[in-house]
């Protein structure tokens, strides 16, 4: 039995939302996201604003010169969350194999299920719209690549069809045993893998389409690119084994920022360094995970982004270990004292909190520590947490942080 997988994409998720919430912004060109004065980037846009150039993840300063008379609308992440969770809800309520993506896109596994995929997907379609009066649009194949990419082509064609004004509402279906004569003539960088320097990489080679990369010699590609090329000559033929996920594991935790103004300040970019590292430990603590890669992000002002990292010999979910290897990392990174319009941190390379095994010299540290504490500190300390968890994390700072 071929298998039935449907990618289920909500189609401009935040803006449906805010048209629930505010109806005379339909059929308007608006944004979710930040104000342009304060560096906001485009969250999310109509089609209306689409239609003027507007795009996802641009400057919001960028998408006011393209459409002066755009509507900015700050983002609601808790009423999406909430929004999103009725969504999947409704999905697993059709199957228990939901693998959700994002907050607006997940697969779903259906082969057990009697009818058709494409019937199915009708129906999910039509209960969505009805119950939560949002549109989406729909991929259908025997493999999670391959519906991921239909439904990219589905809502590509829906956009032309209505001519971008409103939401594709797509449903493309690849039927069994067609899925590499529906790659075959697809760009290759539809295919997971190939960003713009393996497309370029690509180009070079005179491979410009999913069917000339599959119709390359394996051997070459694998000789070229390595396990990548292998990889590429099986997507390329539509092959993808993969199960759909129930659980997906955090492959890292992250915090940025992005400041007003550039900063050239190293107090304050040591103060957010140090508010960065706290909120991923806590994130970190929550989910009861400890890593092992510390990794920094910064941006200047010319929007070039270098980031470096760093491996600890012991996992980590503590805030004092991840804001020193963060500081040592931007030293290293920082010696000309460029503005600064971003700065981010992260931890990855996961193990379990209790599955961490603290070291002989951590214990000793530990205990050390401990056991140099005076009596007024330990009191300090209960009455710190104390307060931290009755007023929340800001109720008290370090003299460090205060301006």
């Amino acid at each position: 039995m071929s298998r039935k997988i449907i990618h289920l994409d909500l189609d401009a998720f935040f803006c449906s939302v805010e048209e629930q919430h505010d109806p005379t912004l339909v059929g308007k060109a608006f944004a979710v996201g930040g104000r342009p004065e304060q560096r906001g980037v485009v969250a999310s846009c109509s089609y209306p604003a689409r239609q003027l150039g507007v795009r996802s993840a641009m400057p919001m300063s960028q998408a006011v010169r393209r459409c002066p008379h755009l509507i900015i609308v700050p983002a609601n992440h808790k009423t999406y969350g909430a929004t999103s969770r009725q969504v999947m809800q409704l999905l697993r309520g059709l199957t228990p194999l939901v693998e959700q993506l994002s907050i607006d896109e997940a697969f779903l596994e259906v082969t057990e299920l009697a009818g058709s995929g494409e019937g199915i997907a009708r129906q999910l379609q039509q209960t969505i719209r009805r119950e939560l009066d949002l549109p989406c649009s729909l991929g259908i194949a025997t493999n999670k690549l391959v519906a991921k990419i239909a439904n990219n082509v589905g809502k590509s064609e829906g956009r032309k069809a209505n001519q971008g004004e409103s939401p594709p509402n797509a449903i493309q279906v690849v039927p069994p045993g067609q899925e590499a004569n529906f790659l075959d003539p697809l760009p290759c960088n539809e295919l997971w893998g190939v960003g713009p320097k393996m497309d370029k990489r690509l180009e070079a080679l005179g491979i410009h389409t999913i069917g000339d990369i599959a119709r390359w010699p394996e051997d070459d590609l694998a000789r070229r690119f390595g396990k990548i090329g292998e990889s590429l000559a099986k997507r390329s033929k539509g092959i993808d084994h993969r199960p759909v996920e129930t659980e997906r594991e955090s492959k890292s935790v992250s915090q940025e920022t992005t400041f007003t103004r550039d900063v050239t300040d190293e107090r304050k970019l040591c103060q957010t360094l140090r508010r960065l590292s706290e909120g991923v430990a806590k994130s970190l603590q929550r989910q009861k995970l400890a890593g092992t890669t510390i990794r920094l992000k910064i941006r200047w002002a010319d929007f070039t982004t270098p980031s470096r990292q760093i491996t600890l010999d012991q996992p980590t979910n503590d805030v004092e270990r991840i804001y020193e290897a963060a500081h040592t990392l931007f030293q290293r990174v920082w010696p000309d004292r460029e503005p600064v319009r971003l700065i981010g941190v992260g931890v990855s390379g996961f193990a379990e909190q209790s599955a961490h095994q603290i070291s002989l010299w951590e214990m000793e540290e530990i205990i050390r520590s401990e056991e140099n504490k005076s009596e007024q500190e330990k009191q300090l300390d209960r009455a710190l947490a104390e307060l931290r968890k009755r007023f929340g994390d800001e109720a008290v700072k370090r003299a460090s942080e205060l301006g």
